[in-house]
């Protein structure tokens, strides 16, 4: 999978959600490899897009696309302070995500050592499974411009599910996971999509 992250603020919220949905029904069918898209606008007028691709190669020649970068134009124009990541290493936990979600977390940072933070989220699989059903699943993305940095992708049952687990106390076997990740992590910081769009094709199989 082949990721890429698209923020800015939103300076037109309903102009960013009319635009999506013109690329949704007039762009997507011909996006080769698209898998699907999550995007949202936070509270405080942050718009975040998180856009899947089968492939790094597939995501290029959709960004090459001539209606692709004609709607682009007109999209952008609802936002300032654009910033984009391509991610070409990509972990999914638990599926990944799912088109059930009610509240979606973006949380992006940066860790000196990637690898061991993928190594213990694998290792913690199980025990998302059985102790905190509300996570329908996590996405990581490896930001290829700024090594080390990251964004997260949590798809929740719902927002009120979310705050809730976070008033819990830590599950006995994933404490320590829990202190050496935060050991790890620097720079974070969160947008919550309480409104979040999901879209996938009309075939995907998943979120």
């Amino acid at each position: 999978m082949f990721i890429q992250v698209i923020q800015g603020r939103a300076t037109n919220p309903p102009g960013i959600r009319r635009d999506l949905g013109r690329w949704r029904r007039l762009l997507a069918a011909d996006a080769d490899g698209w898998l699907g898209s999550t995007t949202g606008i936070t509270e405080d007028g942050w718009s975040i897009t998180v856009v899947r691709f089968a492939s790094e190669a597939q995501a290029r020649r959709n960004r090459d696309r001539p209606e692709q970068r004609e709607w682009w134009r007109d999209a952008s124009q609802h936002l300032a302070r654009v910033v984009s990541h391509d991610a070409p290493k990509v972990h999914t936990y638990r599926d990944g995500g799912s088109d059930q979600a009610g509240f979606v977390q973006v949380i992006q940072g940066h860790s000196d050592d990637l690898e061991r933070m993928a190594s213990l989220a694998r290792d913690q699989d199980e025990v998302l499974a059985r102790e905190a059903p509300h996570i329908l699943g996590v996405t990581v993305a490896e930001h290829a411009d700024r090594p080390g940095d990251f964004t997260q992708i949590v798809y929740y049952t719902s927002e009120q599910d979310a705050r809730s687990y976070d008033h819990d106390p830590p599950i006995e076997e994933d404490e320590a996971a829990q202190v050496e990740r935060r050991r790890l992590l620097t720079n974070l910081r969160s947008f919550d999509l309480r409104d979040p769009q999901l879209l996938t094709p009309s075939d995907a199989p998943t979120y």
